[in-house]
């Protein structure tokens, strides 16, 4: 009996089980839909089935850069409650995941799954082992990779993880001065949350909008209201440098000096270290953050016991 690739997916999503594994268990089978899911239960991939349905929002983020290879990756790997990521099994497999990223450079966490571990097996079935074992839905998430020069910096254990690029030669970035800088920025990024690295990445419609609602204060203000249309328009303008000053990290106050701006540091570290520095891009990732965490209602909890 024949299998289609739609099979494969609705196995894996019933048992929680990887994609190469329902794909041999649908072929060893002949396509039986039955029959996989009970070669999978007695191979025990099939364990995680229920686990795979719970909300992991928990977990860690993780950030790592390699000087040497230049080469920064943050990653992502939700698990259930906040316990398992002071797990040394969870935290040794996030980082080892990292390692992978860095040296594989998968396209995309379909990819990333099917990527050997040292150990040579799968992610994915390392990901599934640490299931069984730690007794939770744990899934890789999301990840970033950079290529050239790069900062990291994990807040909190893994509540934030950072990774910045960088455009500087090589030898200002073998420089110690320039890894307490790279960290300085990362750790800036974390705190301050910046949505852009300047002006000109910050949307047209995003400024529009901003503008909009500046008019509008503006013309609520009953000291302003009389004022004519264009006044009005003249004081938006002035006041949209305060949203790049608070949202475009170049142009944001630096947190350990706040009378020279992001840029006016980055310029006075180049200077310093005898070469250009430009921040190229940056991400952010904070853990959890969009997923809707299940709200347990205790009370309601114990009522459904009682009846």
């Amino acid at each position: 009996m024949a299998f289609t690739a739609s099979d494969v997916k609705n196995l894996r999503e019933q048992t929680g089980c990887g994609m190469m594994d329902c794909k041999k268990a649908l072929t060893e089978s002949e396509g039986d839909f039955e029959k996989a899911v009970e070669i999978l239960r007695e191979k025990g991939l099939a364990k995680s089935a229920k686990k795979a349905g719970r909300i992991a929002a928990e977990g860690a983020v993780y950030a790592e850069a390699d000087v040497a290879a230049k080469v920064g990756v943050v990653v992502e790997i939700n698990a259930e409650t906040d316990f398992v990521a002071k797990n040394d099994l969870f935290k040794q497999f996030v980082k080892d995941v990292a390692a992978v990223i860095m040296q594989q450079n998968p396209a995309d966490v379909a990819a990333l799954l099917e990527c050997k571990m040292p150990d040579g097996t799968t992610v994915e079935a390392s990901r599934q082992d640490k299931v069984l074992v730690i007794g939770e839905n744990i899934q890789i998430r999301r990840f970033i990779r950079y290529e050239g020069v790069c900062a990291a910096y994990v807040h909190g254990g893994g509540t934030h993880g950072v990774l910045v690029k960088f455009d500087t030669t090589d030898e200002v970035a073998a420089k110690p001065e320039f890894t307490a800088y790279g960290k300085d920025i990362a750790m800036q990024i974390a705190a301050a949350n910046p949505g852009y690295l300047c002006e000109s990445e910050v949307p047209a419609e995003v400024v529009e909008k901003e503008k909009e609602i500046l008019l509008v204060q503006i013309s609520n203000d009953p000291k302003m209201a009389s004022k004519p249309e264009q006044v009005k328009i003249k004081m938006v303008e002035g006041k949209i440098g305060k949203f790049y000053k608070e949202n475009c990290l170049v142009d944001q106050p630096f947190v350990k000096d706040d009378k020279l701006s992001v840029a006016q540091f980055t310029k006075e570290t180049g200077k310093e270290l005898g070469g250009d520095i430009a921040i190229v891009s940056f991400v952010r990732f904070e853990k959890g953050e969009g997923i809707e965490k299940k709200q347990e209602d205790f009370a309601a909890e114990i009522a459904s016991m009682v009846k």
